[in-house]
């Protein structure tokens, strides 16, 4: 494996290189301005999504007009940074191999865009087929696809902080791999 590159543990999925440092990269090459604070930088195996905020809106909104004038804000911030985040995307795209989604935030408003819908294979018994199934005749979902990506939702909303911590479980156990021994 060269330049240090590994996979999570027990993901074996193609080498890809580490995106460890995408934050900080992303922090030192977006425009200064751009957003209130530091960018939210979430990596996965195919996609790193970049949210900011951008600066609050000034004037006085009734609650339908501020979400509103919020989606308003976004959609011109996303024009006018049209050509330039098709560039950092690009060159983090190469950095990295993995596609590049923004989203941004404005008071109550988030939204993403140009973000991926990656199939993922799975194989499921009779009993959970019925409860996408149950999901779909319900009209909570148009599809089994579209009833497990919202029951995946569901659980990742109830279960935040065990995931949280799973997660750095994780990340310790892939920092004492990679002070073990090379077995390549």
């Amino acid at each position: 494996m060269g330049r240090g590159w590994r996979g999570r543990g027990g993901w074996q999925q193609a080498d890809l290189p580490s995106a460890d440092d995408a934050a900080a990269w992303f922090a030192g090459r977006l425009p200064d301005g751009w957003f209130t604070g530091a960018a939210e930088v979430i990596v996965d195996r195919e996609e790193i999504t970049v949210i900011g905020t951008l600066p609050p809106l000034e004037g006085e909104f009734d609650e339908a007009s501020r979400a509103a004038a919020e989606s308003g804000r976004i959609s011109r911030w996303r024009e006018e940074t049209r050509d330039e985040r098709i560039e950092i995307a690009r060159q983090a795209e190469h950095r990295y191999g993995r596609k590049v989604a923004w989203g941004a935030v404005q008071g109550g408003t988030h939204e993403l865009f140009t973000h991926l819908a990656v199939p993922v294979m799975t194989r499921l018994r009779q009993p959970e087929r019925q409860v996408l199934d149950t999901l779909v005749a319900a009209g909570v979902a148009r599809s089994r696809a579209d009833a497990l990506a919202w029951a995946v939702r569901l659980v990742g909303e109830h279960a935040d902080s065990w995931l949280g911590e799973l997660r750095d479980a994780m990340s310790k156990v892939d920092d004492l791999r990679s002070q073990g021994p090379d077995l390549a």
